[in-house]
């Protein structure tokens, strides 16, 4: 069992093989383009007929007893919590009190500036409350009806759940979430090795228009794909699983493509759950990890779980944001931040990837956001603390 972990990560770590050559080393050679490397390499049939019975080989023989279950157990109880027990409630409404607390602490500010009168030049002490509630009706109707003003009614996640998750399994290997009966999955790889599973190159994806119909005919649509898939509409996923799939690629470039596309196939609120390996300790790689969260958040996620086992790191990311940035110049992420250790030639500290970053401003509103809910107390700007 450990000789099977080791090689599958150190595989998946050092990136797939083409030929008899490594792929990191063909991206090297070609001078970084990533473009003309994936090409060759999707051309490459019997390097990823190989390639694609052996992990079947590993999932099914090697890793069905623990560590495929493991993945799969987690993705499972991952989207059980977060739409059947309370999870996506319970970070709605934290996004509410969040949103109410920022209006109260603004309408607070505007209430002083113009000396204790409201709009209409009366002083009135139920301005700020009248004010507060309007905004939370607000947000209630945008976040547990529409989920957001810009998506259609077909196209968002309610609550409660009701029906099964469709869910799109990037890179899959046996498509083994067929085997529950929550999930309407759609299996997709450049080179599946069963045939539930499509033959879709993720990074050529192309994506149409949202669909504009019931969930029910979505699910009829998504059950007549055929091989290969080569278009997909946006909106159409609860859940998206990038098991093993990330550092597989040599290019962040190619990493941040896969999390945009995640995004546009997604419907509000849903699930991106992402699962890497590394078998260092906890704190090795933890600047990388962090690194990948505030790119990945950029693109209008939100990190909602995350784990550290003995060689995976488990995350898993909701949308948060009908769509990205339109203009990512100012932004604290980018596609160079979804980087893995053997992107770079030389070896880089330890301390560089723990210490270089500073905290994001989702991790200081989290912070800012638990401070305020604490009892009896008055509280300046969190952000001045760290």
């Amino acid at each position: 069992m450990t000789c099977c972990l080791t090689f599958i990560s150190h595989a998946h770590s050092q990136g797939l093989t083409l030929g008899n050559r490594p792929f990191y080393s063909f991206y090297q050679t070609a001078g970084g383009d990533y473009e003309k490397i994936w090409n060759e390499h999707c051309e490459d049939e019997e390097s990823l007929g190989e390639y694609a019975y052996a992990m079947q080989h590993l999932a099914q023989e090697h890793w069905s007893t623990k560590h495929a279950d493991d993945r799969i157990k987690w993705c499972r109880d991952a989207c059980r919590d977060y739409f059947f027990l309370g999870g996506m409630k319970k970070v709605l409404e934290k996004d509410r009190r969040r949103k109410e607390h920022h209006h109260k602490r603004t309408e607070e500010a505007r209430w002083l500036c113009n000396g204790s009168m409201n709009v209409n030049g009366n002083t009135n002490g139920n301005s700020i409350s009248t004010s507060i509630l309007s905004t939370l009706e607000d947000f209630h109707h945008n976040y547990y009806d529409l989920s957001h003003p810009g998506s259609n009614r077909y196209n968002t996640i309610s609550l409660p759940f009701s029906g099964q998750l469709r869910l799109l399994d990037v890179g899959s290997c046996f498509n083994p979430f067929l085997d529950y009966d929550e999930f309407l999955s759609v299996g997709i790889d450049i080179s599946p090795a069963v045939e539930s599973v499509h033959k879709c190159d993720f990074l050529n994806l192309q994506l149409q228009q949202p669909l504009q119909v019931a969930p029910d005919t979505v699910n009829r649509y998504l059950r007549t794909l055929k091989s290969p898939v080569e278009t997909l509409p946006k909106e159409c996923f609860h859940v998206i699983v990038f098991s093993l799939l990330l550092s597989y690629f040599p290019s962040p470039y190619q990493r941040w493509i896969c999390c945009q596309k995640a995004h546009q196939l997604l419907q509000m609120n849903g699930l991106l759950l992402i699962i890497t390996p590394d078998s260092s300790h906890q704190n090795r790689n933890a600047g990388m990890i962090k690194s990948w969260r505030t790119a990945i958040e950029s693109l209008g996620f939100t990190r909602w779980r995350y784990i550290k086992d003995t060689h995976l790191h488990y995350m898993a990311f909701r949308k948060t944001s009908h769509d990205p940035p339109s203009d990512m110049s100012g932004s604290e992420g980018g596609p160079d931040m979804l980087f893995i250790p053997q992107d770079f030639n030389e070896e880089v500290e330890e301390s560089f990837f723990s210490d270089c970053l500073p905290k994001t401003e989702s991790e200081i509103a989290d912070l800012t956001a638990a401070f305020s809910e604490l009892p009896s107390l008055c509280l300046g700007d969190a952000s001045e603390f760290w």
